[in-house]
């Protein structure tokens, strides 16, 4: 079978050798060596976040993410593992050949795998440059053979990987739903909130720990640049952030303002529990490496917040808790999980600092797939070995991941509940569900909409995963909602 293979590799590659390609000398050598180093994508990635405005920086990102992990596994392990060798060139024409060999292993194709990547992420997350990214990533890959540094099946190959990464950071990093179905409003009457004029009343704490540091101005600086009469707070890592937030809403309270945070979700969610305890509303400015608040609240600047400030423009959103046999209640405003999530958690913060959020994020999620055991747990009254437990506060999209990260009404009084089985199989046919988009279909995954939830059974050293953070688990525990608990600025 190996050498039928290998015989019609080497036939198709002499069939493009041999044959001539009208108009297409010119083009296509120079375009293989265009994708040299992915110089060719990251220029592509330039124009597409200059002219495609949100949506093609979005698309740019994510086209360059799928582009590093699938160049990862090529020259870790495909390149290693199958060492070979070049066609020979004996039968392309000098015209075609490249001036600069390559000198490594021909399987995969390099170039295929990037430009398979490049595009399939671009269209997974703006599917109106698809037309534009699929046909020059299809010449990219068609030219490795045409000029001759590699076998057909190369390029199948390293096109195949390519795509799989996409798939796979799609998996791990879900594509964001449109701004408009994001900020679309569910239908709830507007809460009251003050509209407030160059941010008279808002007393903004500023976690400067959260997220990259700006290369621009400062958070502090923007701020009080887009509202000049609101007063910042900045927290540093020497400070006690609670306290500052607590004060900040017994503040905000006495003069009828409201509360402002900028930071990420860990940060917003510390703000939340304390401005609906002080009944506050909460001005979230995006200022973590997700945002998954602000992103759903449609708040993705701090240029929207501060409009919606200005307005006086809301929504109620709900507040999700759990509580241990202590009785004390931990807010949070996103996701509860346990099982794979909060290692998937740990060890993403751990290598983010080298390595950045996004490869950070697919490796830890490859890593924990690979070494993860089922949990014991009882949920609902019933004994249960499961991968994932995962609860948002609120519906969350449906087919939007392993662990879902979008929803578009804030306050439904329910929470998301999804399971992961630890059955027969459960790692490899989770993996190739969420490649696939076939969760829903998956015996091993179900998902239920509750008003709340009792989970026991948890052994000692058990984690759990709330907004971001991560923390020891109680053996048993109980997840209740608080509906509209808090206001929220959010565009009109």
């Amino acid at each position: 079978m190996g050498h039928r293979i290998g015989a019609w590799d080497r036939a198709l590659f002499l069939q493009v050798a041999t044959r001539r390609w009208p108009g297409a000398e010119p083009v296509l050598p120079r375009l293989s060596r265009a994708a040299d180093h992915g110089v060719l994508w990251l220029a592509g990635a330039g124009a597409l976040a200059v002219a495609g405005g949100r949506r093609g920086r979005r698309a740019a990102l994510r086209g360059v993410g799928s582009l590093a992990l699938a160049s990862l596994v090529v020259n870790t392990v495909g390149k290693r593992s199958v060492r070979r060798a070049r066609p020979v060139l004996d039968e392309v024409p000098v015209l075609r050949r490249l001036a600069r060999q390559p000198f490594t292993t021909s399987f995969p194709s390099g170039h295929a795998a990037s430009a398979a990547a490049f595009a399939t992420g671009v269209a997974l997350q703006a599917s109106r440059w698809a037309p534009v990214v699929i046909p020059v990533a299809a010449s990219v890959a068609f030219s490795r053979i045409y000029t001759g540094v590699h076998y057909p099946s190369d390029v199948l190959a390293g096109a195949a990987v390519g795509t799989a990464a996409a798939l796979l950071l799609r998996a791990v990093v879900p594509v964001a739903a449109p701004a408009e179905e994001r900020a679309a409003s569910p239908g709830h009457p507007a809460p009251a909130a003050p509209a407030l004029p160059d941010g008279e009343g808002l007393t903004v704490v500023v976690n400067s720990a959260s997220g990259t540091p700006s290369l621009l101005a400062p958070a502090a600086v923007r701020l009080a640049e887009l509202l000049p009469r609101a007063e910042v707070v900045e927290a540093t890592e020497d400070d006690d952030l609670r306290e500052l937030l607590e004060k900040a809403s017994r503040q905000a309270a006495e003069r009828g303002g409201a509360l402002g945070v900028h930071g990420g979700d860990g940060t917003v969610n510390t703000a939340a529990g304390i401005a609906a305890r002080h009944h506050v509303p909460l001005a979230v400015f995006p200022g973590g490496t997700r945002n998954h608040l602000a992103l759903d609240l449609g708040t993705e600047t701090a240029e929207e917040t501060a409009r919606a400030v200005r307005e006086g423009s809301a929504t109620a959103m709900d507040l999700a808790w759990f509580s241990g046999p202590d009785g004390r209640h931990v807010p949070f405003v996103n996701t509860f999980s346990l099982g794979a999530y909060p290692e998937l958690v740990r060890i993403r913060e751990r290598w983010s600092r080298r390595l950045g959020s996004w490869p950070a994020s697919v490796l830890a999620a490859v890593h924990v797939l690979r070494t993860a055991r089922p949990l014991p747990v009882v949920v609902g009254g019933r004994q249960r070995r499961v991968w994932l437990l995962f609860v948002g506060n609120c519906a969350y999209r449906r087919g939007a991941g392993l662990v879902p990260s979008r929803r578009a009404d804030l306050a439904d009084g329910l929470l998301d509940v999804r399971v992961v089985d630890g059955g027969r199989f459960a790692r490899t046919r989770l993996l190739a569900a969420a490649l696939t988009g076939g969760l829903a279909r998956t015996p091993v995954y179900s998902a239920r909409r509750l008003r709340s939830l009792r989970v026991g059974g948890l052994a000692a050293g058990t984690h759990l995963a709330y907004d971001g953070e991560v923390a020891p688990a109680p053996a048993e525990l109980t997840i209740r909602k608080a509906a509209g608990a808090v206001v929220v600025y959010r565009p009109a």
